[in-house]
């Protein structure tokens, strides 16, 4: 693992799998890091030269003054790609992660093959909702997030079967900087891509959790709808699909990036 510095922030992040393979690049979750994508990632690994990375304000990412925009975001994930050598790129996205991704299918489409947008949609929450959560952060510190965030990430049934896991999501979170949570609840609270994602043309596969809370099934059927090329699956998951369902998450993602692969093979 490695960090770079740019003129904004400093991001840490990770290159691996196979160095001659398609680039993949992950973008995570608000709240997490790129320790969410652990349980996917040796399937990745074995087709693709995998890039991952914690956004500004989590993880080991530096936490510039916010807030923050998506469009910072995508122009660090931007500068990332550089800084390792890749032009193109397959993007796959969950949550914030996901508008993350869509903002360059609009804005740098030059720069992306496929895109996944998982547990995500162009418009996320509410304005009042996202306001009340930097309240909450503010007053309460990261505990009282961290504590509520696996009854919003996974189903009932996997939190009772995995009690562990659920521990370290919980620290997770909690380790999250507060003032890097909150310049990113900004993000959320300013972001609506909705009458923009039309422009997108890469090829792109909507990920569901049929239990999802945050970024609800019609949530994704709606993003599914308004995009111009894209594929739609539903998971028997919450919000962390990709960690709750990694499995068939890993088998829908591989089969929707290899299509390419596949015509011309």
């Amino acid at each position: 693992m490695s960090k770079i510095e740019s003129a904004e922030a400093i991001l840490h992040y990770a290159v691996s799998g196979k160095a001659d393979g398609p680039p993949l690049v992950l973008a995570h979750s608000l709240g997490s890091g790129m320790r969410m994508w652990e349980k996917v990632l040796p399937a990745f690994e074995e087709r693709f030269q995998v890039v991952r990375y914690d956004l500004r304000g989590h993880g080991e990412s530096s936490t510039p003054h916010g807030p923050y925009s998506v469009e910072q975001l995508g122009g660090d994930l931007i500068w990332l790609m550089d800084a390792v050598g890749v032009s193109r790129a397959h993007i796959c996205g969950l949550s914030l992660g996901g508008l993350v991704a869509m903002w360059m299918g609009i804005h740098a489409a030059d720069r992306v093959e496929r895109i996944v947008l998982a547990n995500t949609a162009a418009r996320i929450g509410t304005r009042d909702g996202w306001e009340q959560r930097i309240l909450a952060v503010r007053e309460y510190g990261m505990e009282s997030i961290a504590s509520q965030t696996p009854g919003r990430w996974f189903t009932e049934t996997y939190r009772a079967r995995c009690p562990d896991e659920m521990e370290s999501i919980r620290q997770m979170v909690a380790s999250t900087p507060p003032e890097g949570y909150i310049a990113c609840c900004a993000a959320l609270r300013d972001a609506d891509l909705m009458d923009q994602i039309h422009s997108i043309d890469a090829p792109c596969l909507v990920v569901a959790g049929t239990h999802d809370p945050a970024t609800t099934l019609q949530d994704g059927q709606t993003l599914h709808g308004a995009l111009r090329r894209s594929t739609f699956v539903e998971l028997d998951a919450s919000h962390l699909s990709a960690w709750e369902r990694y499995e068939e998450f890993s088998q829908a993602v591989l089969s929707f990036l290899c299509q390419e692969e596949k015509r011309h093979g």
